[in-house]
């Protein structure tokens, strides 16, 4: 049956095409979206840029007919701009009927229900809002075209059991095919039938489809970082495999995600000198409450962002205690960048640009909408390899969640690609605190 939908300032925040993403059905807007809109078209970075973007798309539409009667969309669709009216505001429980723009959603979905002749669905991002349309016997909802499963998140590996003699020619032959489908770049632990203690690692080639042993690893390491497990081991596979354009790497804290991204690009740019440049971004959202406005250059605005980072840096370069050393030494991160192999910054600043043959590595991408996370891939230039790390369950971003953020997003749309690759760490290695810390708490 046809619906009416009714949507929330957040939801084309979070998608400006939204409003053209539900089918033949018809898509409300209520009038304080458009203030809203004009409220927050002018923030820095997405959230201003999605604004201006909704706002540009009702202007288009608005060619087309009076929003206020309704313009056509999506064949036998509808979308129209509506008014709140004092009276069905007044309507409201006693808590609720202020001019906050919440509750003038909450009127006009109301009154909607009264004279639609079909089902009238609120659609928001925000949880209160939901709450309060339930709790007024509105049916609503999450935004959720671009939600996946977070249960049935692809991991990126699988353990296979085989025959001895597959196990031997794997390494003999230099690969094996199996009569079983994976996805490609999938990291295999092939298990022997007859002896379980008898294992052997591998990946599926993204362009043959073969099952081939992974690549050595140099006895120093990468940029003198060893993989601890196994699941690292495959990381590094992905990470140092040309052919692999994305790599998207999900774990929970201290399981080394970033660190073995930057290692990794390191010994891509500055030994190999297959990328001009390592490239390091992270969303600028803070963790509790923010600091406010920070004093110095942009540098120096950004060090309590980028710290993580250059923490990495120094693990990597054994650079991490400067007591006692001389007034002439400096971090490993800084002689990169003045020498322009390296170069580490906030998202905000890589919108419109264009970044090739670069090794580009954006962390914290949990807090990215799939929006965000699509401008930033559209980026990426010839000979450019992308890199997102993150955590689902360390989301501060308020308007994404474990299902709808732009990693998971992206590891479900790119699974199947021969140039994508994607694990899933599971075992901590930061620190026994640290292990038992995510454990238990």
């Amino acid at each position: 049956m046809k619906k009416t939908f009714v949507l929330d300032t957040n939801v084309l925040l979070h998608d400006p095409s939204a409003m053209l993403r539900f089918k033949d059905n018809d898509v409300v807007l209520p009038m304080t979206i458009i203030e809203e809109l004009d409220r927050f078209k002018k923030q820095p970075e997405m959230t201003g840029r999605n604004a201006r973007q909704a706002s540009r798309k009702l202007d288009e539409l608005r060619q087309q007919g009076h929003l206020i009667e309704g313009v056509a969309i999506n064949g036998d669709g509808n979308l129209r701009v509506a008014l709140c009216h004092r009276e069905t505001l007044q309507e409201l429980p006693t808590e609720l009927t202020n001019g906050h723009g919440d509750n003038a959603i909450l009127a006009v979905a109301l009154e909607l229900r009264r004279q639609s002749d079909y089902p009238v669905v609120l659609v928001s991002k925000d949880t209160n809002l939901r709450i309060k349309a339930d709790a007024l016997g509105l049916v609503a909802q999450d935004y959720e075209t671009d939600k996946v499963d977070l249960e049935g998140l692809y991991t990126g590996i699988a353990e296979v059991m085989v025959e001895a003699e597959q196990i031997d020619q794997l390494f003999k032959q230099g690969g094996i095919t199996l009569d079983r489908q994976f996805l490609p770049n999938e990291a295999l632990t092939l298990i022997d039938l007859t002896n379980p203690s008898h294992t052997a690692l591998a990946i599926v080639d993204g362009t043959t489809g073969k099952i081939v042993p992974l690549n050595k690893l140099p006895h120093s390491g990468i940029s003198r970082i060893q993989p601890r497990n196994r699941e690292q081991k495959f990381v590094l596979e992905l990470l140092l495999r040309d052919s692999i354009q994305l790599v998207t790497l999900v774990g929970k804290a201290g399981t080394g995600k970033t660190l073995l991204a930057i290692a990794a690009g390191l010994q891509k740019v500055a030994d190999e000198r297959l990328y001009s440049r390592l490239l390091i971004s992270r969303p600028v959202v803070p963790m509790g409450r923010d600091i406010g406005y920070l004093p110095g250059d942009v540098n120096e605005k950004l060090t309590p962002w980028m710290q993580p980072l250059y923490d990495n840096f120094d693990l990597i370069f054994g650079t991490q205690e400067s007591s006692g050393k001389p007034s002439h030494w400096r971090h490993g991160h800084e002689e990169l960048i003045e020498r322009g192999l390296l170069q580490i910054e906030a998202l905000t600043y890589i919108r419109g640009r264009t970044i090739p043959k670069q090794f580009l590595v954006v962390d914290e991408a949990q807090n990215l909408t799939p929006h965000e996370v699509k401008t930033i891939l559209t980026r990426a230039g010839e000979g450019t390899k992308v890199v997102l790390t993150g955590d689902p369950d360390q989301i501060d971003n308020p308007y994404v969640d474990a299902a709808s953020n732009g990693l998971t997003y992206v590891v479900e749309k790119f699974k199947e690609e021969a140039v994508a690759g994607h694990i899933t760490l599971v075992k901590g290695e930061r620190s026994n605190l640290a292990e038992r810390a995510t454990a238990l708490l």
